[in-house]
């Protein structure tokens, strides 16, 4: 076993601080200079070198102490390049390991010449020497510099830490960056800043995520298999040893997406361009980059669970139920679903609903407008079972134009045409990872063939079983993608089916407030009671009168503007792909 004759202790606090300056290289040549104006060889000096901070309470430095105390009396010096290389945890650490190195009898030695081991005797002109006589002129230098040391890890701290601080509560990014994301930097007003942008490959993961939960048809269990299908894998990472902080001793993560993780992912705020941490107080942050998904879509994707409100510039999370005033007051009485979409014929406001009693003490449910601080005429109403008939027979009489037939089949091939894109997508996703796949097996088989050991032959034929299952799983996720194609012609013909039958699109739904939702969008301008009773209403441009009617009766139509009825479009076409679905 080699003798050593001193030890050296190499000390940066990070990979990054070794490159820049200061290297434990560098550290280890000035050392060898000192080492060799005290006539040490070289050669007899065993190095340490450390990779960390030496501000906490466990010192790195203890390991090179251990070693003089394992070989006391062997070892004489301690080289260090300076007292803040060797410790910056104050004088109460300083001197708890410089006391260990005097009880093994090992001299401290810095290459700045700081520390000085010299004693001088206050009685030495008297011949005499007690405890307290004796002292070491360097020794209030040194703890200076210890004091000196540990300050200036709390300085360089509060600068780096706190100018982090302050771009994060801006909203820029100053961490690693999370899974389906990637750090950027760019030019800002607040000079160069590193922000958040959708990565490569990962950004789909997440989008088809939030997609296929806001889609609503399928459980977490079936979304988590989805995303897997299109490969998903967690990033993988390296595992430093703790002291020697360049050398990867493992690695983790590489593994597909389970339900808790998918979970913690879509109640993350940060994927709406959102921040929240302990640096923001907990406060949600409106970050200066964009989200994967809208807040809209977030808060939809999360069911209530948490939600995001944006008031201007500001933004608040909620979990679970929202405060009341937040709560978006909900007037609306399924018993009474028309009041807002016909007007009183006197005033005309929107009609009001309720159940006064009769003479009988009956509750009779009836529509009715007047006496009331904005509404100051004389009481009208109408019987709630006479109106929802009114209601029935007006449906009747109209049926869509011919030019909004047209414009809503082509609608309807736009939308065939993107969801057929997207399956094609899927499936071209899938199928790419089993050609991996059998190329992977084509590889295993292989080093089959060249190998003797039985051990590692049935190793690698677990292995290829494996693949060979995830291969099934794919294909039989491919194969529902496949049959989820819909027959365009079977579509259109559903939805001309409707377009022929309107009152089944307008009558026929379970929810009537929806139903009278669309009622209302026949109209150009909201019709009274009596409108529809006499048949005056003013029709959007979409619809015209069914001609049986139009024989005795003689509507007021607007004129056509069909680029003006627009929502009047898209809320109607969202109906039938509801009733196709």
């Amino acid at each position: 076993m080699k003798m050593y004759d001193a030890v050296a202790a190499l000390r940066v606090s990070s990979t990054k601080q070794g490159l820049a300056g200061d290297s434990p290289d560098d550290q280890q040549l000035q050392i060898e200079n000192k080492a060799k104006l005290l006539g040490i060889d070289t050669s007899n000096i065993k190095y340490f070198t450390f990779i960390q901070s030496a501000s906490g309470i466990v010192q790195p430095s203890q390991e090179a102490i251990d070693f003089c105390k394992e070989n006391q009396g062997k070892v004489k010096y301690f080289f260090i390049k300076s007292i803040d290389r060797f410790t910056r945890g104050g004088v109460y650490s300083y001197l708890q390991l410089k006391a260990q190195l005097i009880k093994y009898g090992v001299h401290l030695v810095d290459v700045l010449g700081v520390i000085n081991e010299q004693k001088i005797n206050t009685l030495q002109h008297l011949g005499l020497e007690y405890r307290w006589s004796v002292y070491n002129p360097s020794f209030a230098n040194e703890l200076l510099k210890v004091e000196e040391a540990k300050n200036e890890v709390c300085s360089i701290l509060t600068r780096l830490i706190g100018a982090s601080i302050r771009y994060v509560r801006m909203g820029y990014r100053v961490r690693q960056s999370p899974m389906g994301y990637q750090n950027s930097k760019i030019e800002t007003t607040d000079g160069l800043r590193v922000v958040l942008i959708p990565h490569s490959i990962e950004a789909r993961w997440f989008i088809r995520m939030f997609e296929l939960r806001i889609q609503g048809n399928l459980s977490d269990e079936e979304i988590v298999k989805e995303v897997n299908s299109m490969g998903f894998k967690s990033r993988l990472l390296k595992i430093h040893d703790k002291v020697e902080r360049t050398k990867v001793i493992n690695y983790k993560g590489s593994l597909p997406l389970n339900v808790k993780q998918f979970q913690r992912y879509i109640q993350n705020p940060i994927y709406a361009g959102v921040n929240t941490e302990k640096w923001t107080n907990g406060q949600p942050i409106k970050t200066k980059f964009d989200g994967l998904v809208t807040i809209e879509m977030f808060n939809k994707a999360n069911r209530g669970k948490i939600m995001i409100i944006e008031d201007g510039d500001t933004v608040r999370i909620y979990k679970g139920k929202l405060p009341e005033w937040l709560v978006k007051k909900d007037k609306d009485n399924p018993l009474y679903p028309y009041k807002k979409q016909v007007l009183c014929p006197i005033c005309r406001n929107p009609l009001l609903g309720s159940a006064p009693k009769n003479k009988a003490g009956d509750h009779i449910p009836r529509y009715h407008c007047g006496i009331t601080k904005f509404r100051n005429h004389k009481y009208w109403s109408v019987n709630k079972k006479i109106f929802d008939k009114t209601i029935n027979n007006f449906v009747h009489t109209i049926r869509f134009s011919e030019k909004f037939k047209k414009r809503l089949e082509e609608i309807v091939l736009e939308e065939w045409e993107k969801r057929s894109q997207k399956l094609v997508s899927d499936t071209i996703d899938i199928r790419e990872q089993v050609n991996k796949i059998d190329f992977d097996i084509l590889q295993l088989k292989e080093r089959i063939k060249q190998l003797t050991s039985t051990t590692v032959i049935q190793m690698l034929e677990a292995d290829i079983d494996g693949l060979v299952q995830k291969k099934t799983g794919l294909i039989v996720d491919c194969n529902k993608k496949e049959d989820e194609d819909v027959d365009i012609q079977t579509l259109i013909n559903y939805t001309k089916y409707l377009m022929e039958h309107l009152e089944e699109l307008l009558l026929g739904g379970s929810d009537p407030l929806k139903n009278a939702a669309l009622f209302g969008l026949i109209f150009d301008t909201p019709p009274t009671y009596q409108d529809l009773v006499n048949g005056t209403p003013v029709l959007s441009p979409l619809f015209q009168l069914n001609e049986d009617f139009n024989s005795s009766k003689s509507f007021s139509v607007s004129p056509e503007r069909f680029e003006l009825s627009t929502n009047s479009l898209k809320g109607c076409c969202s109906t039938v792909e509801l009733q196709a679905q």
